[in-house]
């Protein structure tokens, strides 16, 4: 185990991003020592990613801040699909997530809001990010990283950690340094992204995603009236000048047939999108994550809300780690669980993309005719939409398969997010307890007395909530135990509450929890 040391640092962040500020909450939290830095002179200014999703929310929500978040933030309650003119489809969030998360919606909330807001959280624990601060080489020496700073003004300093993460981006200098391969490409359009106030029946506070032969548009609602992201394709004969396009040289034939009269704009840029996953997420004592470990198409909303879900799936293993409470094996688990998930999120949103903004015959059939056709017919069906909210909300998101995924019981299995269940007792619901960011068991019904005589003996603590038959719908097992991971995922399901299985669990990977 990395115990603490005279290390300067346990854990060194590279890059300010979403993504490395909550690493760094969570680790401060855990009683990790921590260094974030970024070559930047401040946060970020435009607000690029805007999505924040349900599964986000709760991790926010173990960290005591969700609802300041959430009353930052405007909540999306519906979304709309348009094609060619005609509404062909529309999705209310709060009935398709309802019972599943207690954040059944998207929340909008600007990246640069977003961005200080952590910021600021992270000022309350004791720590800031040190700006202008640029990673310029470093060393595995196998029993700790050396890494060698560059200050704004020219002056170096050498900094010793047990781990280093990079949180910084796409271009990542930590995954050139490494030598990780980031294979992907990139998709034929250029996209144009605009704040901006408009007026128009369709600014209505509602989601709407528009397309016909050659136009893609989306429009997201920001907090405040008349006020909106529009996220389209530029023309095939600009795209070479796209650097050189303002908002003059947009198509408005989709603003059009949809009622949106822009009437300033705030920001325009151009950009294209590429969608590329590292070859690994871990080389020795240094982690990617976020943008640096996987890039992808805009689709769903899902690229911070991954760099944050990287975030919090390392942190907790690394705090075990330095902090004497995990064996070093642990961290394997972190490019076991993450890498599926951003390999398939990429796949997924990949064929998503091309559907909606490829110029072949084929595709423009799919979406023009196909489409809408098929998508109201499937929004039709409750199930679709339960399962539309728990893909793009990611608390599907599962670790099945995981080193650290143990055992099941009814269809909640180790690796599962712990199903959420509301009013589970007279605290409140059943994520309550999560909070701690500590391991933890739950049982629904009773716990037998030996299982609390070894809770008590290890310090674990035991969450026992009583039988509804209502629970049941959650998949959760009565009178079952669950061996509850500090990031909210089921580590262990054992069908019959045996202590003997969680202790085999904990002490099998030198598992303790916080004193």
């Amino acid at each position: 185990m990395d115990r603490l040391s005279n290390r300067d640092t346990d854990v060194l962040i590279v890059g300010a991003g979403p993504t490395g500020l909550v690493l760094a909450l969570w680790l401060v939290r855990m009683g990790a020592r921590v260094r974030i830095v970024d070559k930047t002179t401040e946060a970020g200014t435009t607000s690029r990613a805007l999505a924040v999703q349900a599964r986000t929310l709760e991790f926010y929500q173990q960290m005591g801040f969700a609802e300041a978040v959430v009353a930052t933030g405007r909540r999306t309650i519906a979304a709309n699909m348009w094609v060619t003119g005609k509404k062909v489809a529309h999705a209310v969030f709060g009935e398709m997530g309802l019972g599943l998360s207690p954040f059944p919606y998207v929340l909008i909330y600007p990246q640069d809001e977003h961005e200080r807001f952590l910021i600021e959280r992270l000022g309350e624990l004791g720590m800031e990010v040190e700006r202008q601060t640029e990673l310029i080489r470093f060393e595995d020496t196998a029993d700790s990283m050396i890494a060698h700073l560059r200050r704004a003004d020219g002056s170096e300093e050498v900094c010793s950690a047990a781990y280093i993460a990079g949180c910084d981006g796409a271009r990542s200098t930590m995954r050139e340094a490494l030598g990780i391969s980031f294979p992907g490409g990139t998709y034929e359009h250029i996209f144009y992204v605009a704040d901006v106030e408009a007026s128009g029946e369709t600014m209505n506070g509602e989601l709407h995603v528009a397309m016909d032969r050659t136009d893609f548009l989306v429009v997201f609602p920001l907090k405040g009236e008349r006020r909106a992201r529009l996220i389209g394709t530029i023309r095939r004969e600009l795209e070479s000048q796209a650097e050189k396009l303002s908002w003059e040289d947009v198509s408005k034939r989709v603003l059009d047939w949809i009622c949106i009269d822009v009437k300033t704009v705030h920001w325009f840029s151009t950009y294209r999108v590429h969608h590329r996953v590292a070859d690994h997420f871990r080389k020795g004592r240094a982690f990617l994550l976020g943008d640096a470990a996987h890039i992808h198409s805009p689709v769903g909303g899902q690229g911070m809300n991954t760099g944050i879900g990287d975030a919090v799936n390392l942190a907790w293993k690394l705090a075990a780690v330095v902090g004497g409470r995990g064996d070093a094996s642990v961290l394997d688990s972190y490019e076991q669980e993450r890498m599926g998930f951003a390999r398939t999120l990429v796949a997924t949103t990949d064929q998503a993309f091309v559907g909606v903004t490829s110029s072949s015959a084929m595709a423009r059939l799919i979406r023009l005719r196909i489409v809408p056709l098929v998508i109201p017919l499937l929004f039709a069906f409750k199930a679709v939409r339960r399962v539309m909210f728990l893909r793009v909300s990611q608390t599907a998101i599962d670790y099945e398969g995981s080193s650290l995924s143990v055992g099941w019981s009814e269809s909640v299995q180790g690796g599962d997010r712990l199903p959420w269940v509301e009013h589970a007792n007279e605290g409140g619901d059943n994520f309550v307890p999560l909070a701690s960011l500590d391991w933890q068991v739950h049982v629904y019904g009773e716990a037998s007395k030996e299982m609390r005589a070894m809770c008590a003996t290890r310090k674990l603590p035991l969450h026992v909530f009583p039988w509804r038959t209502e629970i049941r719908r959650t998949g959760l097992w009565r009178n079952a135990a669950y061996l509850v991971r500090p990031d909210g995922y089921v580590g262990l399901a054992d069908a019959v509450g045996n202590p003997a299985a969680v202790i085999s669990y904990l002490d099998s990977r030198g598992i303790r929890v916080r004193e």
